[in-house]
């Protein structure tokens, strides 16, 4: 957090897991040029950057979407399963696109042709450092398994090959309750005709 207009005063870490989090005490510059008073302690949650890609395939006009368990929303009386897409962090010296390669065979048995950076994004800029880039791959929706995931990440994933209309309504029925799969299927709505154009050659 290396900015002229923050003054960070101490930072400890609390705890770290899986997750890191870290205890600031900061002031900051407000908007009319006068500082801040040391604000109360803001606990900030280091995840690092993660992935997510939506599987697409043009030729049949399906989506291969995932299905697992997720602590975090069981945990806030949610759904403990969640339709999603495929998704996962990113390793010391890898890069988004080749975490969003991997991710896809990992999780769906799916091999990414072409691949369209949809954006990135801060999942909970508040609170988390995680940024997420999102991706758009071409798939082959044919002949995939019904599960997919690793053992050894305790992994149990379902995989769903959906018409990609059905996966637009999902969303618009507020049946895909996370945000990276909202973002991703919202973008494939309203660019999909360009994006056949390019893979398909249409128009």
């Amino acid at each position: 957090m290396n900015h002229p207009d923050i003054e960070i005063l101490d930072k400890k870490t609390a705890y770290k897991g899986f997750l890191t989090v870290d205890v600031y005490r900061l002031r900051h510059k407000k908007f009319d040029g006068t500082w801040t008073d040391v604000l109360p302690p803001r606990e900030v949650c280091d995840r690092g950057p993660a992935v997510g890609v939506l599987l697409y395939d043009p030729d049949r006009e399906a989506v291969v979407m995932i299905e697992q368990f997720r602590v975090g929303s069981a945990a806030a009386g949610g759904p403990a399963w969640m339709t999603e897409i495929v998704a996962g962090m990113v390793g010391e010296g890898e890069t988004p696109e080749q975490v969003a390669r991997r991710e896809s065979m990992e999780e769906a048995g799916c091999t990414v042709q072409e691949i369209e950076e949809i954006c990135d994004y801060y999942v909970s800029p508040g609170a988390f450092t995680e940024v997420v880039t999102v991706f758009c791959g071409r798939v082959d929706s044919r002949g995939l398994a019904a599960t997919g995931g690793l053992e050894e990440e305790h992994e149990d994933i379902r995989i769903l090959v959906l018409p990609t209309d059905e996966v637009i309504r999902m969303m618009d029925e507020n049946r895909l309750r996370n945000s990276v799969a909202i973002i991703a299927v919202g973008w494939l709505a309203r660019h999909r005709d360009t994006l056949r154009k390019r893979w398909l050659g249409e128009g």
